[in-house]
């Protein structure tokens, strides 16, 4: 039986949900980001049940199909950005129709109508908040973010950084303060630009 998880964006949600399903003596076969595959057909009372215990952990359990869709959309999103090693050189348009099997624009319809914020906002919201995360560790040139980040240019990554946090990648660099913010909560009414 797969179950869809929204928030669950990180591999310590993956463990989560895992140490959840374990004490509810359910076994799982897969744990991804945002879905889970159990061995079980659950009751409605075990649904309630594990619906009350992931909430309880920040997460939550779909039902809808738009909001698992939302979610899966969201989910492809983090992964590419958040979770891969290699540098991103795709287009996420023709990649999220692909994965998803459904044409762009609905996609992209369905997720603005939702969400408040386009796929492509929400994408670059992602991108700058990797950024971020990159010139803290500080073990790559702004050059080489650019390259990894698929930005045309140093410059386009600046203008869209300054765009987005109201700071120049260099100023943000020099904060004593750097302030990131959870994957969660990025592209949503609680996200704080810095």
């Amino acid at each position: 039986m797969k179950l869809f998880i929204k928030y669950m964006v990180s591999n310590r949600c993956k463990i989560v949900v895992k140490e959840i399903l374990k004490e509810m003596n359910l076994h799982f076969i897969l744990v991804e980001l945002g879905e889970v595959e159990i061995m079980e057909t659950i009751s409605d009372e075990q649904r309630e049940l594990l619906k009350n215990e992931l909430l309880e952990s920040g997460l939550e359990l779909m039902d809808d199909k738009k909001s698992i869709l939302i979610e899966k959309i969201k989910t492809i999103i983090i992964q590419l950005i958040h979770h891969t090693e290699e540098d991103i050189k795709i287009n996420f348009s023709d990649y999220l129709s692909e994965i998803l099997h459904h044409n762009y624009n609905y996609l992209a319809n369905m997720f603005s109508e939702v969400q408040g914020i386009t796929i492509e906002h929400f994408i670059i919201n992602h991108k700058i908040e990797k950024i971020k995360e990159l010139m803290i560790y500080g073990e790559l040139t702004i050059t080489e973010i650019a390259y990894k980040m698929n930005y045309s240019s140093v410059a386009h990554l600046s203008t869209q950084f300054k765009k987005v946090t109201g700071l120049s990648p260099s100023h943000f660099k020099h904060l004593k303060n750097k302030r990131r913010n959870p994957l969660e909560e990025i592209g949503t009414s609680k996200s704080i630009n810095l």
